[in-house]
């Protein structure tokens, strides 16, 4: 998770680097958002007995919701307790919906950040390089 946490930092740094540099010449391509990144984390002060007790059901639902294809992947966080998901969904709204119909989150024992994510932006420019001046 770390692994991954890093390589999307490292890739948002490159991809805002690239953009000032670009933003010079020409304008970034747009890219549609194909997944969100939810980061699910505990509340401050967050019972975790009663945590342990919702866990066995929480795991069932989560693992339905990655048999009906909702969730792509699926991760703990290595620095804190918590989980990584990379949902099957492009809508903010559907998501968020998605993650409170869980047990942890119909309880409020979890929190989510949610991110839109898709393709690499500054892939684009191997794909229509800039025309000569």
């Amino acid at each position: 998770m770390k692994r991954l946490l890093l390589n999307l930092t490292t890739a948002s740094v490159l991809v805002a680097s690239a953009g000032v540099a670009m933003s010079q010449t020409t304008p970034m391509p747009t890219t549609p958002t194909t997944k969100v990144l939810a980061i699910g984390t505990f509340p401050p002060g967050t019972d975790m007995q009663t945590v342990q007790h919702i866990l066995p059901t929480e795991v069932r639902e989560t693992a339905q919701l990655y048999l009906e294809g909702k969730i792509d992947q699926w991760y703990s966080l290595q620095d804190r307790a918590g989980v990584a998901f990379i949902l099957n969904v492009t809508d903010m709204n559907q998501a968020h919906e998605m993650l409170e119909a869980l047990p942890l989150g119909k309880a409020h024992l979890m929190t989510f950040s949610l991110f839109p994510i898709g393709p690499l932006k500054p892939l684009g420019k191997l794909l229509n390089p800039p025309s000569p001046q």
